[in-house]
């Protein structure tokens, strides 16, 4: 916990103090800041679960878990009501955490299973069916995005009440005690007052800190790809949720480590539900008010690519685990399909890459039973059990 309360508070010195001065000291100084943030957040959510579901908890471990991303997309999103450049920025954080959740993300928990237990595959619990059940929702209207080539308020609407609705529906699922450790067992430990001011106070600071370098990190980003020659997009698109996201992969993996393989599959599925919906829905919200008139977000034609992209590989990763069951097969082709996306950046690339995975998807529900069942259990979203 130490290195982890030390990275915002460093920040907080360069930053009040103005001792960074080029964009690549200010981007690792507030990326760290951001990184070590993450880490407190996440901890702190882990010690929510003793009050609150499983479900509930994850669905909220997953929301501040992403909170570094959110803030920084959100401020791209707002810089575009003020200069529609910043609007690729704004998509090209998103699509890109989206797809490193799924295709590094959830094929990493896989892994770390499979090397500390030997497991071939994860079985997810009924009660996760909430998370399931949602994603396929939110993967379903993310293809309306890229077709009207627009993100309005329509959109955040729709979204936000997708959001209200999965979080509805997972704090109505079984409560159940969860088995910490590390700073969340040493938090728990406290009597319940003083374990909810700690949580409350590290919360706080990283919050602080995620606010404070938003924007020198998203803005140094940029500037340090102008300064090396790199292409700005592609440096926001991976680099800057790969900051915000690793220690969510951190906790996910120390979940399957201790072999709570519901709970690191399960954090990582709600924070893509989290993503498709609160944040994609958060970013014509931001833009709007920045713009100060009720107008959309217009998409050109990569952004467009980027987003349906990033669907069809949402719905490769639906089809997989549909059936409850995610193998370390799975795992591998999830991420052998995601590499590519980081070298292969032509239109052709994308759109076939987007082609590969719904044929790929199609061929798991034409040729596998329990996947299909699966896949038929998905919608209508109501609460149900796998068979």
């Amino acid at each position: 916990m130490g290195a982890a309360l030390a990275l915002p508070l460093a920040w907080f010195v360069v930053h009040f103090g103005q001792l960074a001065t080029t964009p690549l000291e200010i981007a690792l100084w507030s990326g760290s800041g951001i990184f070590g943030a993450a880490f407190l957040l996440s901890w702190t959510c882990e010690v929510a679960q003793l009050d609150i579901t499983r479900a509930l908890a994850l669905a909220f471990l997953a929301l501040i878990a992403v909170l570094p991303e959110y803030a920084v997309d959100v401020y791209f999103a707002w810089r575009a009501g003020q200069d529609p450049t910043y609007t690729a920025y704004a998509t090209a954080n998103m699509t890109g955490g989206n797809r490193l959740l799924i295709g590094v993300g959830w094929a990493t928990a896989v892994l770390a299973l499979w090397l500390r237990y030997r497991h071939r595959e994860v079985r997810l619990p009924p009660e996760q069916a909430v998370e399931v059940n949602w994603l396929a929702l939110a993967t379903l209207y993310s293809f309306v995005i890229p077709a009207k080539g627009t993100l309005s308020l329509l959109d955040t609407a729709v979204l936000f009440l997708m959001f209200a609705g999965y979080v509805r529906a997972a704090g109505k699922t079984h409560h159940e005690a969860p088995v910490l450790e590390g700073p969340a067992e040493l938090l728990a430990r406290l009597p319940p007052a003083g374990r909810r001011g700690a949580a409350l106070a590290l919360a706080l600071l990283a919050g602080a800190a995620i606010v404070t370098a938003a924007e020198p990190f998203a803005e140094s980003l940029i500037a340090t790809g102008r300064q090396f020659g790199i292409e700005e997009f592609l440096l926001v698109q991976w680099l800057a949720p790969l900051v915000s996201e690793s220690p969510e992969f951190v906790v996910a993996v120390l979940f399957a480590l201790r072999g709570s393989a519901a709970a690191s599959i399960g954090t990582l599925i709600s924070s893509t539900v989290n993503q498709w919906t609160l944040l994609v829905g958060a970013l014509p919200a931001a833009f709007a008010l920045s713009h100060g008139s009720v107008v959309a977000m217009q998409l050109d034609a990569r952004q467009r690519e980027e987003i349906f992209l990033t669907s069809a590989q949402s719905v490769f990763g639906l089809v997989v685990i549909a059936n409850f069951t995610f193998s370390r097969l799975e795992a591998g082709v999830l991420f052998a399909l995601f590499v590519p996306q980081l070298f292969l950046t032509t239109p052709a690339a994308r759109w076939t890459h987007a082609t590969l995975y719904l044929v790929l998807a199609a061929g798991i529900v034409c040729f596998s039973p329990t996947a299909r069942a699966g896949v038929r259990r998905l919608l209508p979203l109501r609460r149900r059990r796998p068979s």
